[in-house]
């Protein structure tokens, strides 16, 4: 892929993302040939051409004669389309300020029917599917203040459009382009002329609105070939500055459930593109992309969590993950091809992800062609760094730890720099307290998404530093613009990370930082050099846990689920551990956790000789 570099100026955020200073930055483009002939000269002319074409679907029908993965998922889906029609028609009730959950609601309802009817061409679930659509489309808006309900909507009405290939009724057909042009692509565009932030924005509104924008381009191009080219052709020149967040190494530095929010987007327009112009235009190639599945993979941890930073949800579902399967149609890699999970019965899966029927092109395609594991110690550098260490397959202890860096300013970013996670023996001993509704907090007029060193977000323990296994200097909260970046890191039989936290501690100390060392099958030692200044005047070093803590002589024993840790307080064994109760939690608006509480060790500064320290706390199983 030809790439080429480029200087341009982002402005961020609003609603439910965060805003930051305009900045000038080099990224690598897309390519981007698109116009009106270049439109008109390459797009399919017969549907379906949205992530389906006729080769695909053909190779899929046969391919699922014999593939016990299309065959389970297809009967998973077949059963969530057949209980759609208990279902009512939906309506355009709000939530807050958000249309979203109808909009994915009708994104989920099309990739089941959707599917349903590509493979069977059944006369009931086409009905079915023109009640969906001319409900969604009478509907007075798809909420374009907050443009991804606008964005899902229009996916879901595009695929329906598409994959129905012209057996819907004529009117129904143009009532769904009247509406994709009116209430979605033209909205994109505003009368004052002013490009919408998320065009060319960071995070995940890029991908899903920039996706949503070109499936509706596609699906009206015959009608209005001019608006469908200038709209694809912003996308392409949009997305880049989302897809540049993977650098340079592959984190997504949203956390794993945005991974796959934003990723699921982005692999879907490559198909998309892929089956109706015959190119991604570079999506696959493009820098760190393809790694980001080595993140994701890393992110789930042997307890069925995820490493759960930066507003991430807690733990994943049962179903195989469709957006790691492009990953692994595209490679061959079978690491990213979860074919146990894509076996599991229908009555076990629960609820399929919302793209689900699309992703049953590129299950399809999948042919294992071998490829690298993944990696037992990793680490991916860029906005908010992180580090994994795991035993790897077969490890009888279920070793795993995340740790990182980063700082608040980040996309949903929180006070977390420094904070870690541990799990030992099926146990998540260390843990981050995770993600809250953001509708039920906005519905009380709490300011989430401020991010100034006194706004409102900060407040929260799942925010803050208090409620995240790091440091915390004279009680105060972290630096919310201070990066913390990763120094060092090792690899081999005892792999180690060491995370710069002056500038995350700037103003409190003169200088910090912290090591992470694997120092066995079944521990981590955790190692803080600190420099103090003159306005240092306590530090705590703190845990959270949920498991039940006893002090003893030189630190303490955790103990959950029949099985224990220990913590050995090796460089101030004179300091008592304490605990601190969290629940309940200290604001009524805090996430309320049972059994949380944080274990501290607190070093006054007039106990320390000179003005530097180190603290060294080693956790280790039985």
């Amino acid at each position: 892929m030809k790439l080429k570099l480029s200087l341009f100026f982002i402005v961020l955020f609003a609603f439910t993302t965060f805003s930051t200073q305009a900045q000038e930055t080099e990224i690598p483009h897309l390519d981007n040939p698109m116009s009106v002939a270049y439109l008109q000269k390459n797009l399919r002319k017969s549907s379906p051409r949205l992530v389906f074409d006729k080769p695909i679907l053909k190779d899929l029908k046969r391919n699922m004669k014999s593939d016990l993965v299309l065959q389970n998922m297809y009967a998973v889906i077949k059963q969530s389309s057949e209980s759609i029609n208990e279902q009512p028609l939906l309506e355009r009730i709000m939530e807050g300020r958000r249309l979203l959950s109808v909009s994915r609601e009708m994104l989920y309802r099309i990739n089941m029917l959707g599917f349903v009817y590509l493979m069977e061409k059944d006369p009931e679930v086409l009905a079915r599917i023109n009640e969906e659509v001319i409900a969604v489309c009478n509907f007075s808006d798809w909420n374009p203040s907050h443009f991804l309900d606008v964005a899902e909507m229009a996916l879901a009405v595009s695929f329906a459009l598409d994959w129905t290939a012209g057996d819907l009724p004529q009117s129904t057909q143009e009532l769904a382009k009247k509406s994709l042009i009116e209430k979605a692509i033209l909205p994109s565009w505003p009368e004052n002329g002013e490009t919408p932030w998320w065009a060319y924005g960071t995070n995940n509104w890029n991908q899903v609105c920039n996706g949503g924008m070109i499936a509706a381009s596609i699906a009206i191009a015959e009608d209005d070939p001019e608006l469908a080219s200038k709209t694809i052709s912003r996308a392409l020149e949009g997305l880049p500055h989302s897809l540049v967040e993977y650098g340079p190494d592959g984190v997504y530095p949203e956390g794993s459930t945005y991974w796959a929010y934003g990723t699921s987007f982005s692999v879907t327009t490559a198909a998309m593109l892929e089956s109706a112009f015959g190119s991604d235009f570079g999506h696959w190639e493009f820098p760190a992309f393809k790694e980001s599945a080595v993140f994701r993979t890393l992110a789930n941890a042997p307890s069925g969590w995820y490493y759960n930073f930066a507003d991430c949800g807690d733990k994943r579902s049962a179903a195989g993950d469709i957006t790691l399967a492009w990953f692994a149609s595209k490679s061959g890699n079978p690491q990213f091809f979860e074919r146990e999970r894509f076996l599991i019965p229908a009555e076990e899966t629960g609820k399929l992800y919302r793209l689900a029927g699309a992703s049953m092109a590129w299950i399809s395609q999948y042919e294992e062609k071998g490829g690298e594991g993944v990696p037992t110690a990793w680490k991916g550098e860029g906005s908010n760094p992180v580090v994994f260490f795991t035993g790897g397959e077969n490890d009888p202890r279920d070793y795993y730890f995340g740790g990182k860096g980063g700082r608040g300013m980040v996309n949903h970013g929180n006070m977390d720099a420094g904070s870690f996670i541990f799990e030992l023996d099926g146990v998540r001993w260390s843990v981050d307290p995770g993600n809250q509704s953001y509708n039920e907090l906005e519905q009380t007029g709490f300011d989430l998404w401020g991010r100034c060193q006194s706004c409102e977000r900060w407040t929260l323990l799942t925010k803050n530093n208090y409620g995240h296994s790091t440091l915390t200097v004279n009680d105060s909260l972290h630096r919310t613009e201070g990066q913390s970046e990763l120094l060092s890191f090792k690899e081999g039989e005892k792999p180690e990370a060491t995370f710069d936290l002056s500038k995350t501690l700037e103003g409190q100390v003169k200088s910090a930082s912290r090591k992470f060392t694997k120092d066995s099958p079944a521990s981590i030692t955790i190692e803080d050099e600190i420099t103090l200044s003159e306005s240092t005047k306590l530090i705590t070093w703190q845990m959270m846990t949920t498991a039940e803590v006893e002090i003893t002589d030189g630190g303490a024993v955790l103990r959950k689920d029949g099985k224990t840790l220990h913590l050995e307080n090796l460089s101030h064994p004179n300091l008592t551990v304490s605990v601190v109760s969290l629940d309940p939690a200290p604001l009524n608006l805090d996430r309320q956790i049972e059994g949380l509480k944080r274990i501290e060790i607190r070093i006054p500064a007039w106990t320390i000789e000179g003005d530097q320290t180190k603290i060294k706390v080693r956790l280790v199983g039985e």
